[in-house]
């Protein structure tokens, strides 16, 4: 396989699924890392991100972009309705992406009056994709309560649609070569501290990893759990950079429907279940 040339930028968005223009701009966090110059930016709707990453990828090609949401569903899904592929999915969800959050009917789960499913935890549960399971991440159906993945999925996937219409490369639904969008778990960067603590983000901040980085970055990432997500998550794509040309497209076809979590250093963290427990 041909080794990737060596990203100059990378970026990280910590994603919200939030409706609201003014909740976007407070919850979604891009950081940037170029040249080893490090910042940290808040104040971004959905098509304000999308708009700031095709202008990135125009602008060099020597970029990848981790984003922390679910590229697709589980396979069996993307059968029933149809999909071929990833990119039919993201094209249905960009005309019907509202309408499942509205209706939020069976396989969704999580709205009031939507309990987790009885069963979430049998092993042959159909709610995971093969990712979800092998790094213990939430199911991109649950639509509300704590952790949800799934609404911020499906408002994210018209802009999977857009840039690989750009022409970014998504892996694994395509070879691995720049510029470069990836779905990342910021777990896997942030390791196991208590994100929802200001004094345990503080505290991790103060490794020496994080002691050249500009005060207004550290001030930013220790004030909101969403900014130090991102902060770490941009950190590790960096120091994993090398893990990028050990990349294959995979030619599985459930793979190849669902997706994968990009998972460098090959860690599974067990987060703590507090999502909804359907009583």
């Amino acid at each position: 396989m041909a080794r990737l040339k060596s990203p100059k930028q990378f970026l990280a968005v910590d994603w919200s699924g939030r409706v609201t223009a003014a909740g976007q701009r407070r919850h979604i966090f891009i950081a940037t890392w170029r040249a080893g110059a490090v910042t940290l930016e808040c104040g971004y709707t959905h098509e304000e991100v999308c708009a700031l990453l095709l202008a990135a990828g125009a602008q060099t090609l020597d970029l990848v972009v981790g984003l922390d949401f679910a590229f697709s569903f589980p396979a069996w899904w993307l059968r029933e309705q149809s999909c071929a592929d990833a990119c039919a999915l993201w094209q249905l969800a960009t005309k019907d992406g509202e309408r499942w959050l509205r209706d939020g009917r069976d396989p969704f789960w999580g709205r009031p009056g939507q309990p987790r499913p009885r069963h979430h935890h049998a092993p042959r549960w159909r709610g995971f994709r093969h990712t979800d399971q092998a790094l213990r991440a939430k199911s991109p159906f649950q639509i509300g309560g704590a952790g949800a993945v799934g609404t911020g999925s499906i408002r994210g996937m018209p802009m999977l649609a857009r840039l690989h219409q750009a022409g970014f490369h998504l892996w694994p639904f395509q070879a691995a070569e720049l510029p470069l969008a990836l779905e990342i778990y910021p777990r896997l960067f942030t390791g196991a501290v208590v994100k929802s603590s200001r004094d345990a983000r503080l505290a991790h901040l103060q490794q020496p990893r994080y002691a050249r980085l500009p005060s207004d970055v550290l001030a930013k990432a220790t004030a909101s759990e969403d900014a130090f997500d991102a902060l770490c998550s941009v950190l590790g794509m960096v120091e994993h950079a090398a893990h990028l040309n050990t990349l294959t497209q995979d030619c599985h076809p459930t793979a190849r429907l669902e997706g994968a979590i990009w998972n460098p250093a090959r860690v599974v963290y067990r987060a703590p279940d507090t999502s909804m427990n359907g009583q």
